[in-house]
């Protein structure tokens, strides 16, 4: 589908996703995004749904301001994934192994590493700009500081949620390794930080929800914004690629007979900002549950633990700011899929992948979550999918 344009305050609304099948309070939401004074373009894609300020699924562009809320608190929250020289025939019939031992290989849930994770040690990681990166950490927010050990042993760790880490397998029996996974605790403080500090702002006493406060352009509350937002953007990736790194460790070790290559990543963030310019403007481009999908431009498009995947290339539509979707967005809340659905539930939903099956993860199962074809069938004019995955192996916090 194209995108249907509903009627905004100060700018239309362009949804790739059915106005009628989104919640009312999704849609309030919109509306009240297309309020803000320093909006110049809002695009919702069709995993949209309701979140805390600003809807998941959306991609706000403002000239001179930015919204926290709008980015998520999961700042750089994100997938990677890689394609492998293993097939479907390489993989052993008992798949529990290869699940503990990524368990063991990459801390889940709150857990995190003994000791910091040297990346000097991990094959083929990157570690130019490494010692850079952490010096800026002196200068971030006086509120987190007192964290800096715990996010030094939190880096390359999964969380929980709907992150995850899994073996995948596309359409023609290769072997993918994909995970999602953002910026752990310490993005989430440095996120609540800002948004305290913009509801505190003069400027933001009138709008319609207190939740959009913003920061505006050459303020000091926004420069310390942008400081602390990039260098969290930066943990997240730095966070994605330590795990990608000891993920091929699991693998080469598990399969040495088969020396296992690796193509090169794909990464993407989905909870971000970024600076773009459209129509001659300049504008701060805020993606939250979205990613970014410029011509040619490599993205992840996931399911749920139970349901395929997929890789993508942008088709660079300006009409959604070079955005589409970030995965199957979520169709009922997580207390709801909890009340309607229980372990067995799960077990039939995750029948043939090798993962948790347990009441804790009953919020995660696949019939929370929109249908994924359905998601990506409504968003053909921004990507074209490259490879279909579907997991037999998936980790869980």
């Amino acid at each position: 589908m194209s995108y249907v344009e509903v009627p905004g305050a100060k700018v239309p609304i362009r949804m790739w996703a059915d106005p009628s099948t989104v919640e009312d309070v999704a849609m309030r939401q919109l509306r009240n995004v297309a309020t803000l004074p320093w909006i110049k373009g809002l695009a919702v894609m069709p995993d949209v749904h309701f979140g805390k300020g600003a809807t998941v699924g959306s991609v706000i562009a403002m000239q001179g301001a930015v919204c926290p809320a709008a980015v998520g608190v999961d700042i750089g929250c994100g997938m990677s994934a890689v394609r492998t020289s293993l097939t479907a025939e390489d993989l052993p019939g008992d798949l529990s192994r290869l699940r503990s031992k990524l368990e063991e290989a990459i801390p889940v849930g709150r857990g995190m590493h003994a000791e910091e994770v040297d990346p000097g040690r991990l094959h083929g990681f990157p570690t130019a700009g490494w010692d850079d990166f952490w010096g800026r950490f002196d200068f971030v927010a006086e509120a987190v500081k007192f964290r800096r050990e715990r996010a030094a042993k939190q880096m390359g760790t999964l969380g929980s949620g709907n992150h995850f880490i899994e073996f995948c397998l596309d359409q023609d029996g290769t072997v993918w390794l994909m995970l999602h996974s953002g910026s752990r605790n310490i993005g989430k403080e440095l996120a609540d930080h800002h948004i305290g500090v913009a509801q505190k702002l003069p400027h933001n006493q009138d709008l319609v929800d207190r939740d959009l406060a913003v920061f505006v352009a050459g303020t000091p509350q926004m420069a310390a914004y942008r400081e602390d937002l990039f260098w969290a953007q930066e943990y997240a990736k730095y966070n994605r690629a330590i795990m990608m790194s000891l993920f091929k460790e699991v693998v080469r070790r598990e399969f040495r007979k088969a020396k296992v290559t690796f193509d090169q990543e794909i990464s993407c963030h989905h909870n971000y900002v970024s600076e773009e310019r459209y129509d001659g403007m300049d504008l701060l481009v805020t993606r939250k549950g979205a990613i970014s999908a410029g011509a040619g431009e490599w993205g992840v498009i996931p399911g749920s633990m139970g349901t395929e995947s997929y890789i993508v290339r942008g088709l660079g539509n300006e009409k959604s700011f070079n955005s589409a979707s970030h995965g199957a967005g979520r169709r009922m809340s997580r207390n709801a899929a909890k009340r309607r659905f229980t372990a067995k539930d799960l077990e039939d939903q995750t029948r043939g992948v090798e993962c948790r099956k347990d009441s804790g993860v009953v919020d995660e199962i696949p019939a929370a979550y929109k249908p994924i074809g359905q998601v990506i069938e409504q968003q053909k004019d921004l990507v074209q999918v490259v490879a279909k995955l579907k997991q037999v192996v998936c980790v869980k916090g």
